[in-house]
C-alpha cells in the first residue's frame, strides 16, 4: 500500500501553478513531474516548485513509472486525449473542467478508467471548498426550507485577443465552457437536472459565444437564473433562495468566499470559512486519499455527476445553435 502519491502535471499555465502551490498543502502527495511543450519553461516551472523532474513533451510525463497521478491544466480541448494518453499508461488522473469538450469524449474517458480500474475525476474545485461543504450540509438539513429560486452569474471583462483562449474556438473558446460552467453547475449540484431549458448565446467575432443568458426550469417550479459573460463585470454573486431563509455566497462564489444566511425573519449571519492555501488544495487532497485507499471514483465528484453536467452542458449549446464537437 502506497504511503505517497507522485503527482504529475500537464501545463505550465495560471491554473498548473495553482496547483503547484496547493500541492505543498496536500499530506502524502509530492509534486514529482512539470510537462510543457517546450523544456526550458518546464525547467523553469520545475525550478520554482522545487520539482523533480521536467519533461519537454507530455508523452514523456505519461510514461514516467514514478508517477502515480497527472493534474492535467491543459486547455479545454486537449482534456480528452490528454486524459486518455495518461490512462493507458496506467496513471490516474485529476482533469480540470470542464472535463471534455461533449458527453461523448466524457463516456470514452469514464469506460477505459473503468476498464483498467484507474482513478478519474474532474478537477471541479467548488465541490470541495469549505464553504460549499457548508452550503452542502445547510441545504442538506433544510436549514432555509424548500428550495424555490437559484441566480448565479459570472461576469469577467476580457479584453478581446482573437489567439487567446477565451475567444479562439480551436482553443475551445467561449463563455459557457470557460466560466458559464460555474454557474450552471449550482442548480445541477443542489435541484439535478432540468426538465426546461432556455438559453440564447451573443456569438462574437471568432464564431464563440462571448455572453451567455440561461434560465433552469424543474418539475417542482424552481427555476434558475443564470448568466455568464466577457463583456463586462457582473457581482458574481449567487443566491439560492428557499421558504425559510437563504443563503448569499458573496463575490466570486465560486472560489474561496464569504457566506450571508438570512432566516425567515430577516435576521442575517455572516459566514467566514479559513482555507489552508488558495482553495485548489481541497480537491488534490480528495484525489490523494482515493489513490492512497485504491478507490477509483471519488463519492463527492462521482463520473456520473460530471456525465451530466457535460450533457448539460452540450443540451445549452444546442438549444444556442453552437457546435459541441
Amino acid at each position: 500500500m502506497k504511503t505517497e502519491i507522485k503527482w504529475g502535471i500537464l501545463g505550465t499555465g495560471f491554473i498548473a501553478r495553482k496547483m503547484a502551490e496547493a500541492l505543498a498543502f496536500v499530506p502524502n502527495a509530492k509534486l514529482y513531474a512539470i510537462a510543457s511543450r517546450n523544456l526550458d519553461t518546464a525547467q523553469k516551472f520545475a525550478d520554482e516548485f522545487a520539482v523533480v523532474k521536467a519533461y519537454g513533451s507530455y508523452e514523456e510525463l505519461a510514461a514516467d513509472p514514478e508517477i502515480d497521478l497527472v493534474y492535467i491544466g491543459t486547455p479545454h480541448p486537449f482534456h480528452f486525449p490528454n486524459t486518455m494518453m495518461c490512462l493507458e499508461q496506467g496513471k490516474g488522473v485529476l482533469c480540470e473542467k470542464p472535463f471534455a469538450m461533449n458527453r461523448m469524449e466524457v463516456d470514452l474517458m469514464v469506460e477505459s478508467a473503468r476498464s483498467k480500474n484507474l482513478f478519474l475525476m474532474e478537477a471541479f474545485w467548488t465541490r470541495f471548498l469549505p464553504h460549499f461543504r457548508f452550503l452542502e450540509t445547510s441545504l442538506d438539513s433544510g436549514k432555509i426550507g424548500t428550495i424555490t429560486k437559484i441566480e448565479a452569474d459570472f461576469g469577467v471583462k476580457s479584453t478581446f485577443d482573437p489567439d487567446g483562449r477565451f475567444f479562439n474556438k480551436d482553443l475551445g473558446g467561449g463563455a459557457l465552457l470557460d466560466i458559464g460552467i460555474y454557474p450552471c453547475f449550482l442548480p445541477y449540484f443542489i435541484l439535478g437536472q432540468p426538465d426546461g431549458i432556455e438559453a440564447t448565446a451573443t456569438i462574437g467575432e471568432t464564431d464563440v459565444d462571448i455572453s451567455d443568458d440561461i434560465i433552469f426550469h424543474y418539475p417542482d417550479g424552481q427555476v434558475a437564473n443564470l448568466q455568464c459573460t466577457f463583456l463586462e463585470e457582473t457581482p458574481t454573486e449567487a443566491t439560492i433562495l428557499g421558504s425559510d431563509g437563504s443563503f448569499r455566497l458573496h463575490h466570486k462564489w465560486f472560489l474561496p468566499t464569504t457566506i450571508t444566511h438570512t432566516d425567515c425573519f430577516g435576521n442575517e449571519e455572516h459566514l467566514s470559512f479559513p482555507h489552508l492555501c488558495n482553495g485548489y488544495e481541497y480537491e488534490a487532497i480528495e484525489a490523494t486519499e482515493c489513490m492512497l485507499s485504491g478507490i477509483t471514483e471519488s463519492e463527492l465528484m462521482p463520473h456520473e455527476f460530471s456525465q451530466g453536467l457535460i450533457s448539460l452542458l452540450d443540451s445549452i449549446r444546442e438549444i444556442q445553435g453552437v457546435n459541441i464537437n
